[in-house]
């Protein structure tokens, strides 16, 4: 299913992005010229009235975002193991004296060596999902690899060279 979202202008106010789910509830997020949001939940009788609106600060967004991506990823990880024989996901750190360190993902070359792919870099709280070939790691990354248990012990290698000549 292709969930559409609607954004929709509202003058003098901000703008708001609605969606319905697959249950057909309505819901919402405002977003405030001042940098306020809301979140808003409809009326399943009303599209048009507000059911509940719940004020989220920054730090509230920022964690309600993450524990939506972070909970996407991760089931539809677990849901590819189960499909998968053999396909395992593991998260491998990026200690302070890797030659990666500093360097792109594609620099690595991790999934033509091992065929393993890197499918994000848990970083500070934040999770970044499908890194492009130029995100550049740091010390202390987390990378959440799928693969076969050969692949991963390949990638988890390649990420705690040191050894500047390979």
């Amino acid at each position: 299913m292709r969930v559409r979202v609607e954004q929709t202008a509202l003058p003098g106010i901000g703008v708001r992005h609605d969606l319905v789910t697959e249950s057909g509830r309505r819901l919402g997020v405002v977003s405030h010229r001042n940098g306020r949001r809301d979140l808003v939940l409809y009326d399943p009788d009303d599209p048009d009235s507000c059911q509940a609106d719940i004020p989220l600060t920054d730090d509230e967004a920022e964690a309600l975002a993450d524990i939506l991506g972070a909970s996407l990823m991760l089931g539809q990880l677990s849901g590819l193991r189960e499909q998968a024989a053999g396909l395992l996901t593991e998260q491998i750190g990026i200690p302070a004296g890797s030659r990666y360190v500093n360097r792109q993902l594609s620099d690595t070359k991790a999934r033509t060596r091992t065929s393993a792919s890197i499918v994000a870099v848990l970083r500070d709280g934040e999770v970044i999902v499908s890194p492009l070939p130029t995100f550049r790691f740091a010390a202390g990354d987390v990378v959440v690899v799928v693969g076969t248990r050969k692949g991963l012990d390949g990638v988890s290698a390649i990420l705690a060279d040191s050894d500047p000549d390979g």
